[in-house]
């Protein structure tokens, strides 16, 4: 009963048993039945099973997981399913380490039409030509869904992220939902080059058609560099 602890305390305190039993209607045979019964052998066995588990682990430097160190302890003789050593970890606040795999974003189209690099290799800042020059790149967020893809769109000169866009995938309207949020965010004067790498999604006809849209024009470097910066600014109006 939930109860028995709590009068376990009372006892410890000094007071009277009798006294608390009668408040909480509980049987003072029950209670000292149950203070004074032998573990049961399933609690018995975790609880020995829980040392081993935490030696495995401790041997591995944290990195065994339940299966590794299930097949640890099946090595050694020992009778437990995968499912136990996965709860006793958790109730033991165990866990391995995960090697984290990562994710390819620039996939080239062997098929793309030829664009040049009208930024060739010049993304210094400059406050004088803000708007005039924009850079696009997609990284990958892990969550506890899946990954979550996201496509930025920088100004070269400011170094501020003026557009951006989420996904679950890395279709192409990934990054032009990223370039609509950016001119629509920044209604640059004039024209505005927009550089990228060869990914196949910079490289699609679809991109190009919005990119004529807008007033941008296309620009790409070699396939898997692009420009970014290490801690990019908010979006703003200049």
């Amino acid at each position: 009963m939930t109860v028995h602890p709590f009068i376990e305390t009372e006892k410890q305190s000094g007071h009277n048993v009798k006294r608390a039993c009668e408040l909480l209607k509980v049987s003072r045979a029950a209670f000292y039945a149950r203070r004074t019964a032998a573990p049961r052998p399933r609690a018995v066995r975790d609880a020995d099973l829980t040392g081993k588990i935490a030696e495995v682990h401790g041997t591995s430097r944290g990195s065994y997981g339940a299966p590794r160190i299930h097949a640890v302890l099946q090595r050694d003789g020992e009778q437990c399913g995968r499912r136990r050593v996965a709860r006793l970890m958790r109730q033991a606040g165990l866990q391995g380490r995960h090697r984290r795999r990562g994710q390819r974003t620039t996939v080239a189209d062997p098929r793309a039409g030829v664009r040049p690099d009208l930024v060739l290799r010049d993304f210094q800042p400059d406050p004088q030509a803000v708007d005039t020059r924009w850079c696009g790149d997609i990284t990958y967020i892990p969550t506890a869904e899946g990954w979550l893809y996201l496509a930025t769109v920088i100004d070269i000169a400011s170094r501020r992220v003026v557009g951006w866009a989420t996904a679950d995938h890395l279709r192409t309207t990934l990054v032009a939902d990223a370039l609509r949020v950016a001119c629509h965010n920044r209604r640059p004067d004039g024209p505005v080059i927009f550089h990228s790498d060869r990914g196949c999604q910079y490289t699609s006809r679809e991109l190009a058609l919005l990119a004529g849209e807008l007033g941008v024009r296309l620009s790409v470097g070699r396939t898997g560099q692009c420009w970014t910066t290490r801690s990019p600014s908010r979006s703003s109006r200049r």
